[in-house]
């Protein structure tokens, strides 16, 4: 199931869907304080900078996003860009919240003729974690799963706004062979409700719930975007080194479980607080409010620049070796995006020290545009182009089963 871009009338069901979501969880007045401070920028900053930029300014002195994008696509990220850096987080997770991105899915289905999901998905609870199952096939074992984590800087998104993103990439993993793929979503407990290592026990929790479905770690493929492959890349740690974490763990997640066949990451938040995160003009990350949130998540127990937190930080390359799936990890991000430097600094580090990665850096690109790019792009092939990247990396690392029975 691969739907259409998003429209402007969709844009406008979607505030419909999310101003009494806004008003019920936030309240009137503070909803109200912030559309006031957000009019002038609306009103006045976005068309006056949308156009002098875009039409004005000569196309080899506009950022490179811009040379690249749509109206539209630059029009919706300007729009994110504000939203990220002035509005505050408790008013920006409503937007990303199950109540207003369940129903915005479903009519984006109508909207395309489907009345009911083609594709077969169920929320899974347990006392320890919670998310969402994504399967072709729910009475047969899947040949491959996906056990993913949302981004959102660890204080928004669900696994709900995710969720025509992962529809679309069982799609195309459906489409490339595999018989009975499978995805299951994560959705950890957000800041400010838990701090660390809270996420990383649901995550724990969740894979040795993926591992026991699937059976055979070799075919699960661990995957998120930012602040969720964040979570991923700990996990992986945990894994590889459990004696030591313990403390850190509140002396849970002790259990021992088999690594994954492989890890797919986009736009990876690898170290929490760095000084090399520095504000682009195509990016619509903020570095000051992420270094706000990365504090937020660490809690006051554990350092933000712990290793087990902050990925980049682990420079103990026997750590990462124990870590590594056995089929290595694929990494993808915008040259673009504030997280660039950290990302292709790890990157270049677990090369130069053998441990398998590969990687696609989009030239002009930003922050998980292969999620975003799925909703803003107009032409099919701009729309799940990362998508697609994605999958040939799994199914090149994870092949079809032939044999696939019960």
């Amino acid at each position: 199931m691969i739907l259409g871009p998003v429209t402007y009338l969709d844009c406008v069901v979607f505030c419909a869907f999310l101003a009494p979501q806004l008003i019920i969880h936030v309240g009137l007045l503070e909803t109200l304080l912030v559309v006031l401070q957000c009019l002038p920028f609306l009103l006045f900053e976005l068309p006056f900078k949308f156009i002098r930029e875009r039409y004005l300014v000569r196309y080899n002195k506009q950022s490179s996003f811009v040379q690249k994008a749509s109206p539209f696509e630059d029009f919706v990220i300007r729009c994110v860009r504000y939203a990220f850096a002035n509005v505050p987080p408790n008013v920006g997770r409503i937007f990303f919240s199950k109540p207003v991105a369940l129903p915005f899915l479903r009519f984006r289905m109508l909207r395309h003729g489907y009345i009911r999901s083609p594709i077969h998905w169920h929320e899974y609870r347990d006392k320890r974690f919670k998310g969402i199952w994504i399967i072709k096939d729910p009475m047969t074992r899947p040949d491959i799963c996906v056990f993913y984590a949302h981004g959102g800087g660890f204080s928004m998104g669900s696994a709900y706004f995710y969720l025509e993103f992962l529809l679309t990439w069982l799609s195309l993993l459906s489409d490339t062979g595999y018989r009975n793929p499978a995805i299951f979503a994560l959705d950890y407990t957000l800041v400010p409700e838990a701090s660390f290592p809270a996420q990383l026990e649901e995550a724990i929790a969740a894979y040795e719930h993926v591992l026991s479905t699937v059976r055979d770690p070799e075919k699960i493929c661990v995957s998120g975007d930012s602040a969720g492959a964040t979570i991923m890349l700990s996990m992986l740690l945990h894994l590889a080194n459990i004696s030591r974490h313990l403390e850190k763990m509140d002396n849970t997640g002790a259990w021992r479980l088999a690594k994954p066949g492989m890890a797919v990451f986009i736009s990876p938040w690898v170290t929490l607080v760095s000084s090399k995160h520095q504000n682009t003009t195509s990016d619509y990350l903020d570095a000051g409010n992420l270094h706000q949130y990365a504090r937020q998540y660490a809690g006051e127990k554990v350092s933000v620049n712990d290793p087990l937190l902050s990925p980049g930080n682990c420079r103990d390359i026997s750590w990462w070796k124990r870590a590594a799936p056995s089929k290595g990890m694929f990494v993808t991000y915008g040259a673009e995006e504030v997280f660039a430097p950290e990302i292709a600094n790890l990157i270049r580090f677990l090369e130069e020290n053998d441990v398998e990665v590969r990687s696609r850096e989009e030239k002009g690109g930003i922050h998980a545009w292969p999620v975003a790019c799925l909703f803003l792009s107009s032409a099919l092939e701009d729309r799940i182009k990362g998508l697609k990247s994605l999958v040939e990396e799994v199914r090149d690392k994870i092949p079809l089963d032939q044999d696939h029975c019960i």
